[in-house]
């Protein structure tokens, strides 16, 4: 389709860190946008400062009249949506609308451009951001598509132009295979998603088809070790690309590059932990490689300031520290830890954990409690159901009994803060992919008072 002669788009589930990236796109490009929630959130918020309608019902009744046009409105919806949303009911029953998925939108916009994909079960929205900035800082034409909200930004969108695009490409529900890059790279192939996959195979499977997405002439970086061909990258090996020299002064992190070409010295990168690291490694070799500066892209990557809720300080003080993440996978629960205790050594740590889906607490329980054993003292909430109707058996007081930990328990958001200023810890850390990120605000405020 020409999204040229689309004048309206209304997007279902346009809350979604990803569909409102999107919405941000068209109305920068003069469409009319209009959407449904389920939550009132920051993020509909900063939507509707633009003049983007939302509304918060699920009623056809809602939506704005120019959205019924059927010859100029495209409707774009989120698989994460219920697939018995009245909204999402009435348009895909009327066969004379356009109804797509974020992905087939993302595939569509990004096919007339020099695509640059990042792919991989960790890493995905730090790395895009970085590359995204990397690229902007370097006054390329780039449409940065975001899983976040950048710290530069303020925004999970930059729009600098539309000759180069910038995307995750999401594992989730195959959707990575509605692009067709001219740079991809995949950053890691855990097992994850496997109500949708059902095997972790079928997972590294479609990690396969998608590197044979990658058009004919372009260049395909895989994490060394990986079991898909492409140029290797990786941390203290003999990688295509590799990181070596690594100090830390300051809190930041200084270290050499080895390109096959040349060497980058005494670059400086902000974000803690071995995993930023690799995020920021792999953005660089994708810049280099699509033609930027080297002294432009050292500059950018020093000045990159991470993403909301990736490990994100909201108090750093010499008495306490409180950091929030988005980690809600045990390898990602593993890189936060490697993260903190490389930072703060010695120091106290308490981790809250809000477990994300119940398949997934389910599918990696004995991983989940593992990586949550290592912290000093470990707190979970109830899990989080976004999708799914709860299942038999599966709940944090059994998640948290696999916890080999004395200093352990399930707590209620509404006893947060109390448990918090009940425990000792030195370093606090909030975790996990539902609405834990929704008590932040209220946890610094009291947590500043306190210090």
């Amino acid at each position: 389709m020409n999204l040229d002669n689309i004048h309206n788009v209304y997007f279902i589930g346009i809350g979604g860190i990803g569909m409102s990236a999107l919405a941000r796109y068209f109305h920068a490009k003069n469409k009319r946008v209009a959407g449904y929630d389920k939550t009132k959130t920051e993020i509909t918020n900063g939507l509707e400062a633009l003049g983007i309608q939302v509304h918060y019902e699920d009623s056809v009744a809602n939506i704005p009249n120019p959205f019924f046009n059927y010859d100029t409105t495209l409707v774009v919806y989120t698989p994460a949506i219920p697939k018995n949303n009245m909204v999402l009911v009435y348009f895909k029953n009327e066969p004379s609308f356009t109804v797509l998925k974020r992905s087939q939108i993302l595939g569509l916009i990004t096919e007339n451009t020099f695509c640059l994909a990042v792919a991989g079960t960790h890493g995905k929205t730090t790395t895009t951001s970085i590359l995204g900035h990397l690229l902007n800082q370097s006054d390329v034409p780039v449409t940065a598509f975001l899983g976040g909200v950048s710290e530069n930004y303020n925004s999970n969108l930059i729009l600098n132009g539309t000759e180069v695009s910038v995307v995750e490409a999401d594992e989730f529900d195959r959707s990575f295979l509605t692009l067709s890059p001219d740079i991809a790279c995949i950053t890691s192939m855990d097992a994850d998603h496997l109500d949708i996959y059902g095997d972790a195979s079928e997972l590294i499977k479609s990690f396969g088809d998608f590197s044979r997405k990658v058009k004919e002439n372009g260049k395909l970086f895989v994490k060394n070790g990986l079991p898909i061909k492409g140029i290797t990258y990786g941390i203290e090996d003999q990688s295509d690309y590799s990181i070596h020299n690594i100090k830390i002064q300051d809190g930041i992190y200084v270290f050499d590059v080895k390109t096959p070409k040349t060497t980058f010295k005494n670059l400086q990168f902000n974000l803690p932990g071995r995993h930023n690291l690799s995020n920021a490694l792999i953005a660089l070799a994708m810049a280099v490689e699509y033609g930027c500066p080297h002294q432009q892209l050292a500059k950018a990557l020093a000045s990159y300031k991470g993403v909301k809720r990736r490990f994100s300080y909201h108090i750093k003080t010499d008495e306490l520290v409180y950091i929030d993440d988005y980690a809600h996978h045990p390898e990602e629960i593993n890189a936060v830890y490697q993260a903190v205790r490389e930072m703060y050594p010695g120091k106290k740590v308490l981790a809250i954990f809000q477990p994300h889906l119940f398949s997934r607490t389910r599918d990696f329980a004995d991983d989940f409690a593992k990586s949550l054993s290592q912290f000093d003292e470990v707190m979970l909430l109830d899990i989080y159901p976004a999708r799914e109707l709860p299942m038999k058996g599966i709940t944090s007081k059994w998640l948290v009994g696999k916890i080999e930990n004395n200093h352990k328990q399930v707590i209620s958001k509404t006893n947060i803060i109390s448990k918090i200023k009940e425990s000792q810890a030195q370093v606090i850390l909030t975790l996990g992919a539902g609405d834990i990120g929704e008590e932040v605000k209220q946890i610094k405020q009291a947590l500043s008072i306190e210090s």
